[in-house]
Parts: structure tokens; C-alpha cells; sequence
């Protein structure tokens, strides 16, 4: 490249970035999803006057950003529009059609209003110069991503130079918020989604955040909206691995064939954990007591370390090991580590107690796959014991309103005693030949002896369980969405019938 062309080319970047660090009038469709509301926080801390807009906004990320004085326009409709942002953010479930979408495209080329995706967005006023650690996989990784920046948070306290910025998929509970945007850190942490990044970017959105190091937690067939089949899936994911340079780390989960694939063509130095006694980070020695689980983290066959956490679930080990083999390889002293773990809170809406009423215990998961409801309900085995557990679903996320895993969702649901399921989420909008039937989920479940009923809605389940709801009883609430507000309406209810 040219002298010139390079002067040029610096020019036009200064330009953009002076451009960005003067307040600016930002709008974002479909603000409550958790990584639009996270930015839209980011983009606030900046200065910048932000505006949203969606619809059927539910906590917490409506919580969020009302807190921070963001209001949320619903529906969407043009007049949401005006006065005209000097920049539109488009969320990865808006679509053509969606009416402030088609105004911003209908505007003539000497009014236009830039428009951008949310990753781009990131990448661009937030990456640059940072250590990007990037927490991807199919499960896992917002509780991971937390994990991580709780380390970093905690590491800080000792070493300013470990204080991360980060975004999350979720309201960490030890930082109240998803996000936080350190104007003297040298690392980001960031949760890397695998779902397409806008209605005119269909790849990933992880590949816009080209990662120093990374986690990869899990691979398997997901977001069936947007990706054929499992060798899809797994293309996304190789592309990431290759994203990483050869002077990073990638932190692989050992127990799954598909990362082990995935990983195969890396260029920079891998580093598997796990159980598997192989591997190089391998949690052994794991006791569950109660909500708590401890176990020792061996590093090269040797003890790196005794971990507890306060968290049930294997999964949620494994989490914590990913977490604390990344944070060791970056330079994180083992003391933060241990001290992290042993604090964290969780994350909103990941076996979150939501209520305890009459001596039933309401629990809040986020629910989007087969495998998730299956580590969930062995969490709450584990926490719980000797105590009749129900699971209530709400089939939402794009995955579970359709039957390509019917037979796994069966499964999953059967480690409970009581499943209680609601009717397919917006089942329109799925064809009859892809749609999961629920009817005949309840009937395989009923096969194997597990009592399960369907009901149309939350307020048609509220009326069929309350009333044979028993004290001791664990209530494992699954979805990832609002579920007709049923995390207030179960509680109220209990509190009005006489529970045995």
C-alpha cells in the first residue's frame, strides 16, 4: 500500500472514531434482547443520547434499562423514528417488514440514516486495542462469560491491569448489570454468539470480535431457524477457531466430539478441560453438597488448585473450570481465581430462585435446548434432594418449538416428577411438518410413567398446579422468554390456596 493510500486509509479511521466519540443520537431496534440492551448501556456510559424500541419487553433486561433511565418504545412504528437518529442499530430478530426497519431503507440517498448490526457496532468502538477473550458454544457461556469477568473483577482488586470491561448475555448478579465498558482496561470479555448477526449479515456474530484467546464450551445442533443441520453448526465454529492467532489459546471442553472436530485445525495452542483424565485442565474429585459443588482443578496432572463454588451442577463445574483455565493462561494469580469462584452469584434467570411460598421453592432457568433442560433438572436433583420436583416448559426458543429433538426433549423433561407443558410459542409461525407437538411429548412421557399434562398457556397452568402443589415441592420454571408473566402469577396463586 501507498504512502498516500495508508495516510488515507488512517484518516478515514480517525475520522470514524472522532465521529463516534461525540455524543451521538443512537437508535436500537429490538432493544430488549440481552446484548442490544447490554450495548445500549455501553452506549449511554458513552454519552450518547440512546433510544430503543421492541416489543413484549419482560425483565430483566427491561429492568436493566429502564434503570438506566432508556426508555423502551413499543410497538415499533415509525413515529419511533422522530426526530431521525444519526444511527440505527439493527437487532438479529428484526426482519424486513418491520415498519422502523423499512423506514430507515425507504429514506432517499441524501437523507439516509447509517445503519449498522450490533457486532459491527462492538467490534468497532469497543475492541479496538483490547485483549479480546471470547466465551463461546452452544451451552454454558453466558454463565462462563460471568464466571471470567468475576475472575478479572476480583483479580483487579490486587492488579489494576486485570480490571475487564465485558458484556454479557445476562445480568451477572455479582455486577448487577451485563455490561461495563473500563476505560482503562487492556481486556474485554465478551460472550460469543453463534446466531446470525443481522437480516442483512447472516454469519455469526462471534466472528466479528476476532478473539486474542478463547472458550469453547460445547457444539450441537442449535438455532434450527438459521442453520440446517449439525455440519453447519459446526462450520461456524471452525471458522471461529480460525479466527484465533497463533500466539492464543483456545480453552476446549473434552467431552464432546464435536468441539474435539472442531478444534482439530486450530493454529493456536489448544488446551482441553473436562473430566476426561487426559486432559490438560481436568476438574476431578467433585462433591456436591446441597447448592454448592468443590472439586480439584488439575493442571498438567498436577494440582493447580481446590475450587468451590457456589453453584449445583456439574455443568456449572465445568463452566468454572473453563473460566479459571483461561484466567490462569492470561496471568490471573490462582488466589483471584479461588477467591472468584467461591463468590460468584450466578446469573439472572440460571436456576434463579424466584419465590419461596408455603414451602415451595420456585426456580427460574433459562430453557432453550434439550440438553440445558437435562443439566438443570440434574442440578436441581443434586441441590434438592429426596424433594418432588416439577418441570414446567414453555417450548420458545427456535429450537425446542420444532421436533428435531422431540425424542431428547422426552428425555430431559423425564428426570422430573411432575412436567406440566405449554403450547408452542407463536406455533404458527413454525410449519405443521416441522412444528414439535407437545401431545406427543405428554404422551411419551406418560409411557415411561412420568405424569405430565398440557395446558394452553401460563394462566391455564397456574390454575391446573397450584392447587396440587405440596410443601417441599421444587418448581423449575423453563423458558427464555416472558411466559405470560408466570414467575408472579405461580406465587400469587400459591399464596391463595391452602397448600398440604
Amino acid at each position: 500500500m501507498s504512502e498516500a493510500s495508508e495516510t488515507k486509509r488512517a484518516n478515514q479511521v480517525n475520522d470514524r472514531s472522532t465521529e463516534m466519540t461525540q455524543p451521538k443520537h443512537i437508535h436500537l431496534i429490538g432493544i430488549c434482547g440481552t446484548a442490544m440492551a447490554s450495548l445500549a448501556g455501553m452506549l449511554r456510559a458513552q454519552g450518547h443520547r440512546v433510544t430503543g424500541s421492541d416489543t413484549a419487553a419482560y425483565p430483566p433486561m427491561s429492568d436493566q434499562l429502564r434503570a438506566q433511565g432508556i426508555a423502551i418504545m413499543e410497538p415499533f412504528s415509525e413515529a419511533n423514528l422522530d426526530p431521525c437518529p444519526d444511527l440505527v442499530v439493527v437487532g438479529n430478530a428484526i426482519s424486513r417488514g418491520n415498519p422502523e426497519l423499512e423506514f430507515v431503507l425507504d429514506r432517499l440517498p441524501a437523507e439516509r440514516i447509517p445503519m449498522t448490526s450490533m457486532a459491527a457496532l462492538i467490534h468497532d468502538e469497543f475492541l479496538t486495542g483490547r485483549e479480546r477473550l471470547i466465551i463461546c458454544g452452544t451451552h454454558g457461556k453466558t454463565t462462563t462469560t460471568s464466571m471470567l469477568a468475576w475472575i478479572y473483577e476480583v483479580a483487579g482488586r490486587q492488579d489494576p491491569q486485570f480490571t475487564p470491561s465485558f458484556l454479557i448475555g445476562g445480568v451477572a448478579e455479582n455486577f448487577g448489570n451485563s455490561f461495563r465498558v473500563h476505560e482503562g482496561s487492556r481486556v474485554f470479555i465478551l460472550e460469543g454468539d453463534e446466531y446470525d448477526t443481522a437480516f442483512f449479515d447472516k454469519g455469526p456474530k462471534f466472528l466479528h470480535y476476532f478473539p486474542d484467546a478463547a472458550i469453547l464450551t460445547h457444539v450441537e445442533f442449535d438455532h434450527a431457524d438459521i442453520y440446517a443441520d449439525l455440519p453447519a453448526v459446526k462450520t461456524a465454529f471452525k471458522r471461529l477457531v480460525n479466527l484465533i492467532p497463533r500466539r492464543g489459546r483456545l480453552i476446549a471442553f473434552d467431552g464432546n466430539s464435536n468441539v474435539t472436530e472442531c478444534c482439530a485445525k486450530a493454529f493456536c495452542k489448544v488446551e482441553r478441560y473436562g473430566f476426561a483424565p487426559d486432559s490438560y485442565w481436568q476438574a476431578t474429585a467433585v462433591q456436591q453438597q446441597g447448592s454448592a459443588t468443590s472439586w480439584i482443578l488439575l493442571r498438567g496432572g498436577e494440582e493447580f488448585a481446590r475450587l468451590t463454588l457456589p453453584m449445583a451442577g456439574e455443568h456449572n463445574a465445568l463452566n468454572a473450570t473453563a473460566a479459571a483455565a483461561l484466567a490462569a493462561g492470561q496471568g490471573v494469580p490462582v488466589n483471584a481465581i479461588v477467591e472468584a469462584l467461591s463468590t460468584f452469584k450466578s446469573v439472572k434467570r440460571r436456576l434463579e430462585v424466584r419465590a419461596e411460598v408455603a414451602g415451595i421453592t420456585i426456580i427460574d432457568d433459562f430453557a432453550h435446548h434439550p440438553t440445558a433442560i437435562r443439566e438443570t433438572l440434574r442440578a436441581l436433583r443434586a441441590a434438592y434432594p429426596n424433594r418432588r420436583l416439577w418441570a414446567i416448559l414453555e417450548p420458545r426458543s427456535n429450537t425446542l418449538r420444532r421436533n428435531v429433538f422431540e425424542r431428547e426433549l422426552v428425555d430431559s423433561l423425564a428426570l422430573a416428577d411432575e412436567v406440566v407443558l405449554a403450547a408452542v410459542f407463536k406455533s404458527e409461525a413454525i410449519s405443521a411438518l416441522e412444528r414439535l407437538d407437545p401431545q406427543h411429548v405428554l404422551d411419551a412421557l406418560i409411557a415411561r410413567n412420568v405424569p405430565a399434562v398440557l395446558c394452553a398457556d401460563a394462566d391455564a397452568i397456574v390454575t391446573e398446579a397450584a392447587p396440587r402443589m405440596r410443601a417441599g415441592d421444587v418448581v423449575a420454571i423453563l423458558s427464555n422468554g416472558g411466559f405470560g408473566n408466570i414467575y408472579e402469577k405461580l406465587p400469587q396463586a400459591l399464596t391463595a390456596v391452602e397448600v398440604r
